[in-house]
């Protein structure tokens, strides 16, 4: 078997409305899905992270530096194409958008396999620790509004997310520290005592703020807070793991393992969230998973793209084992982004159904059994949502 093409689709439409957190305002969803072909017949798809025009440059790292690098290579050669690939970019990107263009590949190659053996990635990894995994809804997202219409907004969709049956919910932080903490109250107050809350500021504080901020989460209660602080502030990490109660979660901007044993071996992670789309795709999330467990580093997933990105994280929180072990051992959850996303809820021939199977189930998700990614894009879907830069 060849590898005869390598494809990029990027889609976009325009948002109901306009969304933001604590970097930015987007109007826009983005989604980059890739397609490797080969000489059999049998094609597989994986998913990059990265937005907008990040999307775009990635597209072309994909077809114009990494297509050339494996054309005609044998596809079930995955981590021999991984190394190959990275060892003739490293001089120019160990992190960000070549990993990112990189993991979209991988994660293709992964979904070849699966067909070529008829099973699906999480046979392929070793087998299900769970056929069905809990998920939690995020929302609460910044817009152009007042405080006072942010806290309002927030306790209701706090509490609209429970009660769609998510095992807990996620908002986020930026409007900056006395603020944030009056939204954070509107969260609480919104999901009621005892429902698993959780903060994401998207690091946009610095190590003070992130404690002002961080000693007013662990009065409410709240799981974890994640990205406090730039991704590069390690030491800042580190202090607020050692002075906060409320368990410090982050990695999504980290990248390959050695990136990861950085983060890991200063110790300021409670939580790691490694995004196999970014991170350098299924071969180099597995490693990663491999450091986190030999550090107790519990993990769950960054999630956020298409149902391809998804498909992929239910495949791996299947196969990831339990951290420490026991009758009752910590769970990993699956993170639902419950904004609109057309890429996720109809990209689909069979789509998954995220949000029906939590209301029906009590909050989890059922594993595609399916061989590879157990799922397929819809052609006319991509083409109908090709965005023609």
């Amino acid at each position: 078997m060849k590898i005869t093409s390598v494809k990029s689709h990027v889609l976009q439409y325009e948002l109901p409305e306009e969304l933001g957190y604590s970097q930015q305002y987007y109007a826009r969803r983005t989604a980059h899905i890739v397609e490797v072909s080969t000489d059999e017949g049998i094609t597989g798809w994986g998913e990059c992270f990265g937005p907008g025009a990040i999307a775009v440059a990635n597209a072309a790292i994909v077809e114009k530096v990494i297509a050339p690098m494996i054309l005609g290579a044998d596809p079930l050669d995955r981590d021999v194409l991984w190394h190959r690939v990275y060892n003739l970019t490293r001089d120019h990107g160990q992190k960000g958008m070549p990993l990112q263009a990189l993991s979209g590949v991988d994660i293709a190659l992964w979904d070849i396999a699966g067909k070529v053996a008829g099973l699906p990635l999480h046979k392929l990894i070793g087998g299900a620790h769970r056929t069905r995994v809990p998920a939690y809804g995020y929302g609460m997202m910044l817009k152009r509004e007042s405080v006072a219409d942010h806290v309002a907004r927030f306790a209701d969709e706090a509490a609209a997310i429970r009660d769609m049956g998510f095992v807990a919910t996620k908002m986020k932080l930026g409007l900056g520290p006395r603020d944030d903490i009056k939204l954070a109250r509107a969260v609480r107050d919104g999901a009621g005592d005892g429902f698993r809350i959780m903060a994401d500021a998207n690091h946009c504080y610095t190590t003070a703020d992130a404690f002002h901020v961080g000693r007013a989460l662990d009065e409410m209660e709240f799981y974890w807070f994640e990205e406090p602080v730039a991704p590069e502030d390690l030491d800042g990490y580190r202090e607020l793991r050692a002075g906060l109660r409320v368990n410090i979660s982050g990695g999504e901007a980290e990248f390959n393992r050695w990136g990861w044993r950085a983060i890991l071996e200063n110790r300021g992670l409670d939580i790691a969230q490694p995004e196999v789309c970014a991170l350098g795709g299924v071969s180099e999330y597995l490693r990663v998973l491999a450091l986190c467990h030999a550090h107790f580093t519990p993990v769950v997933n960054h999630v956020w793209g298409s149902a391809v990105a998804v498909a992929v994280n239910l495949q791996l929180l299947a196969a990831m084992p339990p951290l420490p072990g026991g009758l009752n051992p910590w769970e990993p959850m699956l993170e639902f982004d419950t904004t609109d996303n057309r890429f996720r809820d109809e990209l689909l021939a069979e789509p998954l159904d995220i949000q029906g199977q939590v209301k029906a189930s009590g909050g989890t998700v059922a594993v595609p059994d399916g061989p590879g990614l157990g799922v397929e894009p819809d052609r006319a879907f991509l083409a109908h949502y090709a965005w023609n830069t």
